[in-house]
């Protein structure tokens, strides 16, 4: 890629970030449910950390390790997933209807 090709990337991945975060501030003053605004906002979040570690941790044009940083990357996500949802369920029940 050209330098101004990288330049207009990054420009256009700051302002995907940038309209994620007005969203993230916007949906949160939006009454979901219990579970709902939990859900969304980590929906957000995901997104805004999978655009930060492709482009900015250089993770999309890595080429020789390619594997073994996906499974490094997407592995604690995994996990996070995981532990995260263990609790949901209590949080369902316990939630005012």
């Amino acid at each position: 890629m050209s330098e101004g090709s990288h330049t207009k990337l990054y420009t256009a991945i700051f302002a995907g970030l940038v309209v994620l975060t007005a969203l993230t501030v916007g949906i949160s003053r939006v009454h979901l449910g219990g579970v709902g605004n939990v859900a969304v906002g980590l929906l957000i979040a995901f997104t805004k950390a999978t655009l930060v570690a492709l482009f900015f941790m250089h993770l999309k044009y890595d080429g020789k390790y390619d594997r073994y940083f996906y499974v490094a990357a997407v592995f604690p996500l995994v996990l996070f997933a995981i532990l995260l949802s263990a609790p949901m369920g209590d949080l369902v029940w316990l939630s005012p209807p």
